[in-house]
């Protein structure tokens, strides 16, 4: 009877194990991704991934480990289950695999030199703009004790003002050549690059039957609907384990394959909703008409703007994820932001349309969920005429990431205005970043 029942237990055990086990997968998944980013592409200590784990009741039971050497970080549930390996690659980051994906990294970009109109050099701002309030306005960010009890967790700003940085601050542990991860604010780069693309007629924006496995309803979807959220294929982008957007990131080899497979919950180009799936499929098809591997990012935009410390990472597949995993410094981040505000030109090129940047941050009427959204950017005038930020100028658009990542570009004050952080669990509207760039422009004048 003891052994019958002894049975019944290991199966019932078993049966719950499996049914866990995505779940379990997930997050052991972000955790070997976290860890193998945080020190072997950030380079911080080896205490930093811990921080770096957003409030989780699994996070107690992971068990991590890194091989700088073999540059390899594995992590599971109690060292025995769930195992997941991140393997590093120098000029590609970190990529999850059951074994090391064989995947050539682009060339080394080379840092830019004179390709801002007043120089990377911090200075002090205009002759007509106050110092301390400036100064006051970037301590703001990084100060704690918000209403919620929730941590601020700030760790980078930086302040460009007519091309010239003006202001920049760093929390401990980091600085001016630590690499973070923008998460979304890989999409935005993603839409600039693809306007490089279209520039040089390598795609339209009408193209579609865009993938071989569309032979239905899916066909219709065109690369403006993918660039606009409006593909209408089914996604859930929470950051919960087991939805479309965590499973996409930690248990599949191919992300974009996995987004492109979704069915379609709306007819295309006529609801837009929110999805990395959708960016990652967009990065597939660049990918596919381009011709270019891992190198596409870097030839398109890190090459040409110089962001010598920008890295996107690959899924296993050797897809861009082109949605989430774009890590720079918050000055090369600065960079990307004032390549937008000047509407798309560099050091004297012009490298995507000129209409491009306005277009991709103009809205257009179609049904949504997410206020606000144009083409991989947001913006801050909606189509109703309000200001989804009213400290904010109305032209005042930007790059958005999970955890509080931002790039503000404000034309009207010649401003770009750089955020980055660790914010889980506090909302983008309570961050304070509204706040910062009113107290930027008005400390400036601008």
């Amino acid at each position: 009877m003891l052994l019958v029942l002894l049975g019944v237990l290991v199966v019932a055990l078993g049966g719950a194990y499996l049914y866990a086990r995505p779940l379990l997968l997930t997050g052991t998944g972000y955790a070997a991704h976290n860890a193998c980013a945080v020190q072997l592409v950030a380079g911080r200590d080896a205490a930093a991934p811990a921080r770096d784990l957003p409030p989780n009741p699994l996070v107690p039971y992971l068990r991590t480990s890194v091989d700088a050497e073999e540059g390899t970080v594995t992590s599971s549930v109690l060292g025995l289950l769930a195992r997941q390996t991140a393997y590093h690659a120098e000029g590609l980051g970190c990529t999850l695999a059951d074994a090391r994906p064989e995947l050539t990294a682009p060339d080394p970009v080379e840092a830019g030199e004179g390709e801002w109109p007043a120089g990377e050099a911090v200075g002090p701002p205009p002759a007509d703009g106050d110092v301390a309030a400036l100064t006051a306005a970037v301590d703001a960010a990084f100060a704690e004790g918000h209403p919620s009890g929730l941590e601020v967790g700030t760790r980078a700003v930086v302040v460009v003002h007519e091309g010239r940085i003006v202001a920049e601050r760093y929390a401990a542990g980091f600085d001016a050549s630590t690499r973070q991860l923008g998460w979304s604010m890989s999409k935005s780069v993603t839409g600039m690059a693809l306007g490089r693309l279209v520039a040089d007629g390598v795609i339209d924006v009408d193209d579609a039957g865009l993938l071989e496995a569309w032979d239905d309803e899916r066909a219709d979807i065109t690369v403006e609907d993918l660039l606009r959220m409006s593909s209408g294929l089914s996604w859930d982008e929470a950051y919960d384990l087991g939805t479309e957007i965590t499973r996409m990131l930690y248990l599949e080899d191919d992300m974009g394959a996995f987004a492109a497979d979704q069915p379609l919950a709306h007819d295309p180009g006529t609801f837009q909703s929110y999805s990395s799936g959708t960016t990652n499929i967009l990065c597939d098809v660049m990918q596919q008409r381009s011709g270019m591997g891992t190198e596409m990012l870097h030839e398109l935009v890190f090459e040409p703007l110089g962001m010598a410390s920008a890295i996107i990472e690959p899924d296993a597949d050797g897809g861009l994820v082109c949605a989430s995993y774009v890590w720079a410094t918050p000055r090369d981040w600065a960079r990307f932001g004032l390549w937008a505000l000047q509407g798309g030109e560099w050091d004297g090129e012009q490298l995507v349309d000129e209409t491009w940047v306005g277009d991709t941050t103009s809205l257009v009427d179609v049904e949504t969920e997410e206020l606000g959204h144009a083409a991989h950017w947001w913006v801050n005038e909606t189509a109703q005429g309000s200001l989804r930020f009213p400290e904010m100028p109305a032209d005042a658009f930007w790059a958005s990431g999970h955890d509080g990542q931002r790039v503000v570009v404000v034309p009207s004050a010649d401003l770009v205005v750089v955020r980055q952080g660790f914010t889980p669990g506090l909302p983008g509207e309570e961050l304070g970043i509204d706040v910062l760039v009113r107290d930027v422009i008005a400390a400036l004048g601008a």
